[in-house]
C-alpha cells in the first residue's frame, strides 16, 4: 500500500518512518492521503510539466490551481507544474484562510489577488498578480461576496 503525507514538516520524519516500519510505502502520487486535523501544508507536491521531476512548491508562490478534466495544473510565480491531486482534496490541504475555490475547477490564493471586478450575471472577475484574469462562477458568488464583504 502506498500513502502520500500532508503533515507538518517537524512531524513529517516521524510518521514517514512509522508507516515506512509497517510496510506502508510512502509516496506523494499514492490515492490515499495521509493529514494531520487542522493542519495545512507549506508545500505541495508537484511534477515538472516538461521533465517529469517530483518537486515541493510552497503555497506561498502558488498563484492558482486549476483543473482541466483529470489534469489539474499549479500556477506559481516560478511557473506552471502538475499534480495528482484533485481541486476538492486540495481544498482539505491548503489553509482558507489564504486559499479560496472560486470555481469547481479553480483555487486561488487570495493574496494574489490584484483587482476584483463585478461582472454580468452574478459573476466576479478577479485580475491576478500574474496578469491572468479568471471569473468568481454563480456558484460561489454569494460566498466569495461575504467572505470580502463585498
Amino acid at each position: 500500500m502506498k500513502i502520500s503525507l500532508a503533515v507538518s514538516e517537524e512531524n513529517y520524519d516521524a510518521i514517514r518512518e512509522t508507516l515506512l516500519s509497517c510496510g506502508i510505502e510512502v509516496d506523494d502520487g499514492a490515492d490515499f492521503i495521509l493529514t494531520e486535523r487542522d493542519k495545512y501544508v507549506s508545500h505541495l507536491a508537484v511534477r515538472d510539466r516538461n521533465t517529469g521531476e517530483k518537486l515541493h512548491v510552497p503555497t506561498d508562490t502558488v498563484i492558482r490551481i486549476e483543473s482541466f478534466g483529470k489534469e489539474v495544473e499549479v500556477v506559481t510565480s516560478e511557473g506552471r507544474f502538475q499534480t495528482s491531486d484533485r481541486v476538492y482534496q486540495l481544498m482539505f490541504l491548503l489553509d482558507p484562510a489564504k486559499f479560496m475555490r472560486i470555481s469547481n475547477s479553480m483555487i486561488v490564493n487570495l493574496k494574489q489577488i490584484r483587482q476584483i471586478r463585478p461582472s454580468l450575471s452574478q459573476k466576479f472577475v478577479l485580475l491576478l498578480t500574474d496578469g491572468s484574469s479568471v471569473d468568481v462562477t454563480r456558484s460561489y458568488y454569494h460566498v466569495f461576496k461575504d467572505r470580502f464583504g463585498i
